[in-house]
């Protein structure tokens, strides 16, 4: 009976402790509530915010300068083109803007599932590899025992490519082996790097490999 009637005791102790605790509670969240009352009251008395929520669509209008009011994005009339980001094999999808055949902008894509409109801090840059004022625009050459680099006109520098290119194709080129048909070139590899585009890449791999035979070819967003 002794034991009954202490546990009787706590737990009627227990369950005012509880409703203490719950009028506590309810007591600081009255509090706290007439607290933000006063804030807003006195918010809604600022000028700027009187002024901010003035118009018929709430944004404000009277707020904004003349300069600010006719200001527009700077993507405002370009065009929309999806594309991949070239910088690695994560395949996350952009938005590239462009007008009159210039670039303007380039955007994560919201609509690719791979991210979701979001970009890493490399392909947020990718506009730069485009306008970067230190992007080599001028073919570069190093001749043999050379230890400098000569500027040379780029169908200079294309010819000689091709020279070479094919001669080296032509000498090492497998048309079968062992009776069996290969048309392929193992003497020639080709890299890709991480500035060029996706569409670029898919130019690349397709005159390499279906017209010239090449079978190594790969790309840095591999690496």
């Amino acid at each position: 009976m002794r034991r009954n009637r202490c546990f009787g005791r706590g737990f009627v102790a227990t369950s005012s402790a509880t409703r203490d605790s719950k009028r506590c509670g309810l007591s600081r969240f009255t509090t706290y509530s007439a607290e933000l009352a006063v804030l807003k009251d006195l918010l809604s008395r600022w000028p700027l915010i009187q002024q901010i929520q003035t118009g018929a669509d709430g944004t404000g209008p009277e707020a904004m300068s003349e300069r600010t009011r006719n200001l527009r994005p700077k993507t405002d009339g370009a065009e929309v083109a999806r594309s991949i980001c070239p910088y690695c094999g994560v395949g996350c999808g952009q938005l590239v803007f462009h007008k009159d055949g210039k670039l303007i902008s380039i955007e994560g894509d919201p609509e690719s599932p791979i991210s979701r409109g979001h970009l890493c801090p490399k392909g947020a840059d990718t506009y730069e590899l485009h306008t970067h004022p230190g992007r080599l625009t001028k073919v570069k050459y190093r001749r043999p025992y050379s230890r400098h680099w000569d500027q040379i006109e780029l169908e200079q520098a294309m010819d000689r490519v091709v020279e070479r290119l094919w001669e080296s194709r032509e000498r090492t080129f497998q048309e079968t082996c062992d009776g069996e048909t290969l048309m392929q070139t193992t003497a020639i590899a080709h890299l890709g790097g991480a500035t060029l585009d996706i569409e670029e890449n898919y130019l690349i791999r397709k005159l390499f490999t279906v017209g010239l035979g090449m079978v190594s070819i790969s790309n840095q967003a591999r690496i």
